[in-house]
This record gives structure tokens, C-alpha cells and sequence, in this order.
């Protein structure tokens, strides 16, 4: 384990597209980190840190380099596999976008690995960091209070294209694992658990809307556990952006959170959300437990298993309604290994 007097943490950052911005300022703002190296298969994205920091071309060569004491994983969705086992291999605490693989046999068998060394793999739920979000779990009934959570609505609506700017991987079911459901319903299945206890839930009835290129745009995810419901909705052709969440207490009061409140500029919140993950993954690779980091990235891939299996179960798509209310919404609207010599494979996020 790290001591106080070690310095700042080492860190190597894997795949340098749109989301890795946000993890290169918060390393810079943050004293207890520092940039080591970046990879990326494209010398236009490597040109502007070579001088400044190590550059390499794929993430093998930048792990047997040596000198890292922490890794950011933010490649395509499909590589995120080969890359995580690497690093765990190489002893390497691991900080990975969601989700953590494309299908729950990945993920449970990183998770195992992670185990086995010792060496973290903390999956990046941005949005848990986000201040509303914190503010909305400190309103929360503590514990032994006579009122409870009763149920969770999460919604996670944007136009995609919006966002994603070179990575148009995101479009492409084989590498992003499917659509609205594979990518933003980590983050949203994370907040429900987040603010249920983290209870195991179950995925009660999936609506999904898909393109005519087969990909889901649109999906309603309905959940239930102990800790209480669960209500997802995903949107990727929203337009405009709207995240947001509703917390129903058992004696009828409602808690909500904007995410985007205050912050109105593009992708404005995701800064300090940031900040907030470097944060935790300090912590977690700190902690007595770092191998129960795995936990948290592991349970929200099997709720998307379990979404895309309700939807092919559930027959189909229900068409669109919507309602005002909190219990009914607007319905609108296969899955992959790395190697390091595709070019493709390591596009960066």
C-alpha cells in the first residue's frame, strides 16, 4: 500500500477521445495524481503530449514500460476487456469507463482476476459524483428512520450525436455492446442502486425501441429489489439533454436532482464528476477491501444483460405513449475481444 509520503499517483490514461478530456483535467487539478503516459492508436491524438509525457501506440507497450501506478481505461467499449485483464495481470489498479465489458462472462471473470491479484477494477460512474446528486443522498432517510425509499425514477435522455463527436464507435452495436441500453444504462442503474442501498435488484420488464439499423434508441427499464423500485429511462434522439431524478418516499414526499442544474454548458457537470472518480479511485486503491471495487461495475452490466433479455422476452416494443405522471413515461422509439494490432480496436473513447 501507498504511503503519505510516496508522491503523487502515476497515472497512464488508455484511449484519448472525447471522454479522456475530462480525466486529464482532473488528474492536473488534483494534487495526488499526475500524468505519466497516455496511449492511443492515432499519432494526431498522441501529438500534443509527446514531449510532455510518454506516448505509446498501444496500452501492452505502455504497461510493460513500468512506472504506473494506476490506469485509466477509456477505449472503445469492446476493448475494455483486454485491456482491464492486462492491466490486472501487470498489477495495475484499474479505473475503466463504463460498462466494464460487453457481456456479464467478461465482466465476472475480470472480477475474479481482480480478486485473485489484490489489484483494483474500479468501474466510472460519473454521475454518483455529480453535487446534486451527493446533496439528494444526504436528504435521504437515515437509517432505522420509520420512512424509507419507495421508488427511484432515473431518466438519461440526449441526442447522441451530440456527444460523441469522432467516437461514432458508439453507433456500432459490436463495439458499444448495443445502444442506449449497453452505454448510458450503466450509469442510470448505478444512480437506482445508489439510492436504494445498493440492494441486489431485479429487471422487471424492459421496453426497448430500436432503430431501422437494429440499434436501441430508446428504452424504459423497470427494476425491483428490497431496497425498493427502480424506473430507467433512456433516450439517445432526446432533443436537447435531460438527466435527472426523482427519489419517492414512503410517507409521499419527493426528492429530486437535476444533474445538469447550474452547470448549463455543454458537458459542463462531467468536470468535477471527474474530479470526484479520481478521487474514489485514490481511495479505493488506498482502502483495506480494493478488490470490492469490482462489485459495482460488475452489477450494473448484469442489469443491462438482464434488460436486453426482458426485451427479447417481453415480445414487441410497446408503442409510444406518454404521461405526466410518475409511474408511466414516453416510450420512444450482440455483443466481443481485443487485439492490439487492429487499428480499430483501440479508437479512442
Amino acid at each position: 500500500m501507498r504511503s503519505a509520503g510516496d508522491g503523487p499517483r502515476r497515472l497512464g490514461i488508455a484511449g484519448l477521445g472525447v471522454i479522456s478530456r475530462f480525466y486529464l483535467a482532473a488528474a492536473e487539478r488534483l494534487p495526488g495524481w499526475e500524468l505519466t503516459a497516455v496511449c492511443d492508436l492515432r499519432e494526431e491524438a498522441l501529438a500534443p503530449y509527446r514531449g510532455r509525457v510518454a506516448c505509446y501506440r498501444t496500452h501492452r507497450s505502455m504497461l510493460r514500460s513500468g512506472g504506473l501506478d494506476a490506469l485509466v481505461v477509456a477505449v472503445p467499449n469492446h476493448a475494455h476487456a483486454g485491456v482491464c485483464e492486462d492491466a490486472l495481470r501487470a498489477g495495475v489498479p484499474v479505473c475503466v469507463e463504463k460498462p466494464l465489458a460487453l457481456d456479464v462472462a467478461d465482466g465476472r471473470r475480470l472480477a475474479a482476476l481482480s480478486r485473485e491479484r489484490g489489484v483494483a477494477l474500479f468501474t466510472a460512474f460519473h454521475r454518483r459524483y455529480n453535487d446534486r446528486v451527493r446533496a439528494l443522498v444526504r436528504r435521504l432517510p437515515p437509517a432505522g428512520s420509520p420512512v424509507r425509499v419507495e421508488s427511484v425514477r432515473v431518466r438519461y435522455l440526449e441526442r447522441i450525436e451530440e456527444h460523441i463527436g469522432a467516437d461514432t464507435w458508439y453507433l456500432d452495436p459490436a463495439r458499444c455492446g448495443g445502444g442506449c441500453v449497453a452505454d448510458n444504462g450503466p450509469n442510470a442503474f448505478d444512480l437506482v442502486r445508489l439510492l436504494l442501498g445498493e440492494a441486489p435488484s431485479v429487471v422487471t420488464a424492459a421496453e426497448v425501441v430500436r432503430d431501422a439499423a437494429g440499434l436501441d434508441r430508446q428504452a424504459v427499464v423497470r427494476l425491483d429489489g428490497p431496497g425498493g423500485r427502480g424506473l430507467v429511462e433512456l433516450d439517445w434522439s432526446y432533443p436537447g439533454e435531460t438527466k435527472d431524478i426523482v427519489v419517492r418516499l414512503s410517507d409521499g414526499t419527493e426528492l429530486r436532482a437535476d444533474m445538469l442544474d447550474g452547470r448549463p454548458g455543454f458537458k459542463e457537470s462531467l468536470w468535477h464528476e471527474y474530479e470526484g472518480v479520481l478521487d474514489d479511485f485514490a481511495r479505493v486503491c488506498d482502502g483495506p477491501g480494493p478488490v470490492r471495487a469490482a462489485e459495482g461495475g460488475l452489477a450494473a452490466l448484469e442489469l443491462v444483460a438482464s434488460a436486453y433479455a426482458a426485451e427479447a422476452c417481453g415480445g414487441p416494443p410497446s408503442p409510444r405513449r406518454r404521461a405526466a405522471g410518475h409511474g408511466e413515461h414516453d416510450v420512444r422509439g450482440p455483443r466481443g475481444g481485443y487485439d492490439e494490432h487492429d487499428e480499430h480496436e483501440l479508437e479512442s473513447r
